[in-house]
């Protein structure tokens, strides 16, 4: 065997001990001994072992403590159980501990290595998977904000540096920027992602039950609370706890959140117990927190607490050369989920995409491909229809970006197409004529404004 993996071999039975380590020595395995539980333990700290071969009586433990203080020691190590007749009981109850299984004295050399083998080879597929199973993870986590923009890049960059330390985080971003994503790639590559990974909203909760929902509940702690219930702060220990939209949690709430991150401990509501719970932080805003800190709204030290690095994510019109790559990745997403035989952007739709302003950001362009896939009549996507503006009573309507500055006013009651045509006019006037750089402030593609609006006076 090319491997050869090391076995510890534990019994006091110094024959037995001898002749089963030239049966797995012959058999290409590395034999380490132990004639006690404490010997087998020390040879545990000091030898990466495979396998643990014990008898389950020895001098000084029994194979039931031997099997669990091994498991503590090296969680990965597998372990075999040697009995006698008498001890079977035993020996099942070693196995429903997490025993891979048990060889009845005396011992047959064949029995010994089958069981040996297959203890082995279920370790192996068991860190097979466990490999697979961490860079899927690691995929669907930094490789899933998509894009090669030296501004996406640099935030990937800054993900895998920090995401193994226990540092609390602060992602930024508009909406739609991909901070779940982040927050899912921090926990995925830390030391924690076989523990939970536990989301909230500040925003989407009201405040009256936002700290129930952090710190849990006893019975009776408020009208309804018919029974305990532990709060995200337990759910997430020895895991991650991401606060999303943090900037709306009231002050009142953030006194709270601010002792727990300073001692570690908390309270249920309606409880005397003091909980402590191991969680590292994470928190995404797409306010200006600075600013929120100058009107009062928001705790500074409660911001210095959690703002130990801060990750931001840009907004997609500031990286429009990942759009082509983005909407390729939808387009093969959707098109796949839906059954559709749809591979290809025109040109003309591409530039679409290139010229939007992409309120909504990466979300929206989700959203936008995932509806021309939907109503595609052929394989190739031709067109894109982007979602209106919100309509209603509204006066005025802005133009932004570099020719900013200009308000035009439109009655309410205009015509769609006259407010179109106002609002391009005015937008190309103010563009000096030049009607690519109308059309991307628009967020409408070029070739319809020169198909349509190539006379500023039309």
């Amino acid at each position: 065997m090319n491997h050869s993996p090391s076995i510890l071999l534990v019994d006091d039975d110094e024959r037995l001990r001898t002749a089963a380590g030239k049966v797995l020595a012959t058999d290409g395995y590395r034999v380490v001994g132990a004639a006690s539980g404490q010997e087998a333990l020390e040879k545990l700290k000091e030898v990466a072992v495979a396998l643990v071969v014990s008898d389950l009586r020895l001098p000084d433990l029994d194979g039931i403590a031997l099997l669990k203080q091994a498991r503590e020691l090296r969680p990965e190590v597998e372990v075999v159980m040697i009995t006698g007749h008498a001890s079977i009981e035993t020996a099942v109850e070693a196995m429903r501990l997490g025993a891979y299984d048990f060889i009845e004295k005396p011992l047959d050399s064949s029995a010994l290595l089958k069981t040996v083998g297959k203890a082995l080879e279920k370790q192996r597929l068991t860190n097979e998977n466990r490999q697979l199973r961490r860079q899927l993870q690691q995929r669907q986590g930094v490789e899933a904000l998509i894009g090669d923009s030296p501004a996406i890049q640099a935030a990937k960059q800054l993900i895998r540096q920090i995401a193994p330390t226990d540092v609390n985080v602060l992602i930024q971003g508009e909406s739609g920027t991909g901070k779940e994503i982040a927050a899912d790639a921090l926990h995925y590559l830390s030391s924690r992602r076989d523990r939970p990974l536990v989301k909230i909203s500040c925003a989407a909760i009201p405040e009256t039950l936002l700290e129930s929902e952090l710190f849990g509940h006893e019975r009776g702690a408020f009208t309804g609370a018919a029974a305990a219930r532990p709060g995200k702060f337990e759910l997430a220990d020895g895991g991650t706890l991401m606060l999303d939209e943090i900037a709306e949690m009231s002050p009142q709430l953030q006194a709270k959140l601010l002792r727990v991150l300073q001692d570690g401990t908390f309270q249920r509501l309606g409880g005397t117990k003091e909980i402590r719970g191991d969680v590292r932080l994470l928190c995404a805003t797409h306010a200006d927190i600075p600013k929120a800190i100058a009107e009062g709204k928001f705790r500074q030290d409660l911001y210095y607490r959690i703002n130990t690095v801060q990750v931001v994510l840009p907004p997609l019109r500031e990286r429009r050369e990942d759009i082509p790559l983005l909407a390729g990745h939808f387009l093969q997403m959707f098109a796949a989920e839906m059954g559709r035989d749809v591979h290809a952007i025109a040109p003309p739709a591409l530039d679409q995409l290139l010229a939007h302003s992409w309120p909504g950001n990466v979300r929206e362009l989700n959203h936008v491909i995932q509806r021309a896939v939907a109503l595609a009549t052929g394989d190739t996507i031709t067109s894109f229809a982007f979602a209106p503006a919100a309509a209603g009573a509204v006066a005025a309507a802005t133009v932004s970006g570099d020719a900013a500055n200009t308000n035009i006013s439109i009655p309410i009651g205009t015509k769609m197409d006259e407010a179109t045509r106002r609002l391009v006019r005015a937008t190309i006037e103010r563009c000096d004529g030049n009607k690519l750089k109308a059309a991307r402030l628009l967020g409408i593609a070029p070739r319809t404004m020169y198909r349509h609006f190539s006379n500023p006076e039309q």
